[in-house]
């Protein structure tokens, strides 16, 4: 097939995606489709197959992994990564203000967010990535390259042909990292402490193709070597992102006063960032200047951490009740005295296994401390023992189902507690909860009360019945708090979801292991549900990210008995079993660049980017005079303020949805 591909057209195809590479993970502009940009890579394998000889250093075929290793050798850097020294509150930043004026009079800062990351320092030679290197005890660290290769927002070439050495953070976002623990609590595995873990985990595999699955980003935030560089550290950070490095946004001061008097506003703005920081780095921006100030053993003069302060609360744990999801696992709740924490109200937080409650020595009646995991998920962080007077009581999961009643059982391999029973009507409810949510099959109005007070009412056995539902209008009309206007609009959201296409099925039957991405390769790969429901093992582990235990779940969930009547039933109630790929719709929006901010009614982030791609357009992450339009949600933040400063026009979703 590719027998025929010059060179030069090899080289093309690299550029082309290194190109949608930096528009999507250094930009957040994607210009390309996800089928686009994997039929890429595809194409880009196949060559270097035919050409070995062919592969250029910076070819993105190195994203997905290669070898493993049997274990990292060591690198000595040739600057030191050094460490800050902390501050904690304004005085303590006056203080080394003071220090800093004691030997220089005129002195401008600059201050970055502290990403709650993995330092690391990545070497290029002619514009070429040579090697990525873990900060280690700041001399010597761990030759990490291969997996750093993987991390698609760091660049395998540069705009410039220079030799030069930077340092970056590699970290996870929140969203990313919630994605993470839902996929390990899924897979009954144990769950991630802190985005911070997971990113240093993820970076310490010792197959580099572990490593590329993990949603690992990066933030450049220095210059350790480079004869090219300026004076200013704030011209060098601009610099850095003319090279292709994606560079964490960065604030210029003139003096400390006036960053003291913006530290509560950085304080407040944490919560809308999309990744965790755990406080302020403030340097001095002349680099000539740095060098006057010197440094101390293991630290820099000129540069200071400020921390914030820990947003947790203390409550008591009224209760540990326990949840059966829809693949099984028993997970247990803890039941809070209501606590303010970080702006909102918290009542509950989740305990997820056995080991954890026993690790933290976790008892009915204790005293907590709840913080935010990633200023979002409610978590118990410290049990504050020494408060307990001997009437707490330990907790262990039930033996049995609390639901059904079936014995519990425990995989081997596993953390998770999980009932076993197909039938058991909590996992039934989960699944159908599941199935008609926006993630899966999308069918507006069919909320999880409504699907609960279905089940309660005899009405809903399995996913198929949803199906049928329109011949019992009659009878759905007679239910409480269900009107005929209510049921009509519902029969006919359902009777629309029949048109979805294949992968929101596929992922509305919850195959345990297989979530929205691998239920969209296998539609890919297949086309049609005939074809997948026949596939064997090894069909399906030659599937891009697809293992062998995802194989043997999906094979298992299409040689079910019960799973294959209820797959009859939905063919025969006319629901779509093919899959059209993805194209854009229109050019509604072609070259509009676009940025969607507040809570969306209609759309998930993931759908309305989708919608915008599809229409042509370049979803944005910030506003800037290059915006064409912000898609305004309900409690819009800073980038709503943002547009109204800068002109940019504004259009609500109901208008979006009416126009385009």
């Amino acid at each position: 097939m590719h027998t025929e591909v010059t060179f030069e057209e090899y080289k093309k195809l690299i550029a082309k995606v290194i190109q949608w590479e930096y528009e999507y993970y250094v930009l957040d502009e994607p210009t390309a489709t996800d089928y686009e940009y994997d039929q890429s890579i595809k194409e880009l394998e196949s060559i270097e197959k035919l050409h070995p000889k062919w592969r250029e250093p910076d070819s993105p075929t190195y994203r997905v992994g290669g070898i493993a290793l049997n274990s990292f050798t060591q690198v000595q850097h040739n600057n030191s990564l050094l460490s800050l020294d902390n501050s904690y509150n304004k005085e303590e930043l006056l203080a080394f203000d003071r220090r800093i004026k004691a030997v220089i009079k005129d002195i401008e800062y600059v201050v970055e967010y502290k990403i709650d990351g993995l330092s690391v320092a990545l070497k290029y030679e002619k514009g070429i990535f040579v090697q990525g290197a873990t900060r280690g005890n700041g001399e010597i660290g761990e030759n990490i390259t291969e997996n750093l290769k993987t991390v698609k927002s760091i660049p395998l070439r540069l705009t410039q042909p220079i030799d030069i050495t930077v340092r970056g953070e590699v970290f996870i976002s929140k969203k990313q990292f919630l994605m993470m623990n839902l996929k390990q609590m899924e897979l009954g595995l144990k769950e991630f402490a802190n985005p911070r873990n997971a990113a240093a985990g993820s970076l310490r595999q010792l197959d580099s193709k572990i490593t590329a699955q993990r949603p690992l980003d990066i933030f450049v935030f220095d210059i350790l070597n480079s004869s090219d560089k300026k004076n200013s550290h704030f011209e060098n950070l601009k610099w850095l992102e003319n090279l292709g490095f994606k560079v964490s946004k960065s604030f210029h001061y003139r003096n400390m006063e006036d960053i003291n008097s913006d530290i509560e506003k950085f304080t407040q703005e944490r919560k809308n960032l999309s990744f965790d920081i755990d406080g302020l780095v403030i340097k001095v921006d002349n680099l000539k200047q740095r060098d006057i100030l010197g440094f101390k053993s293991k630290s820099p003069k000129w540069a200071i951490a400020y921390k914030f302060p820990p947003e947790g609360q203390v409550t008591i744990l009224e209760d540990i009740i326990v949840q059966v999801g829809r693949t099984g696992v028993l997970t247990p709740t803890a039941v809070l005295k209501p606590v303010l924490v970080a702006g909102s109200t918290i009542s509950r937080a989740t305990l997820h296994n056995q080991d954890f409650i026993d690790e933290k020595d976790i008892r009915i009646g204790d005293y907590v401390t709840i913080q935010k995991a990633g200023d979002v998920i409610p978590q118990i962080v410290t049990v504050l023992k020494e408060k307990r007077k001997g009437l707490e009581v330990p907790f262990k999961l039930p033996e049995i189902c609390p639901v059904c009643g079936t014995p519990t059982i425990k995989y081997e391999g596993e953390v998770a507690l999980r009932c076993p029973n197909e039938i058991c009507p909590a996992k039934t409810s989960r699944q159908l909860i599941h199935f008609v949510s926006r993630e899966a099959m999308n069918i507006d109005g069919f909320g999880e009360s409504i699907v609960l007070q279905l089940i309660e009412a005899g009405f809903l056995n399995d996913v198929s019945d949803i199906y049928h539902l329109k011949d019992k209008r009659v009878e759905l009309i007679q239910l409480d708090r269900l009107g005929e206007k209510s049921i009509d609009n519902l029969i006919g959201a359902i009777e629309k979801s029949k048109n979805n296409n294949l992968d929101k099925l596929i992922n509305g039957f919850g195959i345990p292991l297989v979530g929205k991405v691998a239920s969209r390769n296998l539609c890919e790969h297949f086309g049609n549900l005939n074809s997948m429901s026949k596939a064997s093992v090894e069909d399906l582990i030659a599937i891009d990210e697809i293992g062998k235990k995802m194989a043997e779940s999906i094979m298992n969930f299409f040689n079910d008995e019960q799973q294959q009547l209820i797959i009859e039933r939905l063919i025969e109630s006319g629901i779509n079993t093919n899959y059209k790929q993805s194209t854009v719709q229109s050019d509604s929006l072609k070259g509009k660049k676009i940025v969607v901010t507040g809570s969306l009614e209609h759309f998930t982030r993931e759908e309305i980017k989708e919608k915008i791609i599809a229409l042509g357009g370049k979803p944005a992450s910030s506003v800037s005079n290059n915006t064409d339009f912000v898609i305004v949600g309900k409690s819009p933040g800073s980038k709503y303020d943002k547009a109204i400063q800068l002109g940019v026009e504004i259009i609500t979703e109901e208008e979006f949805l009416n126009s385009f």
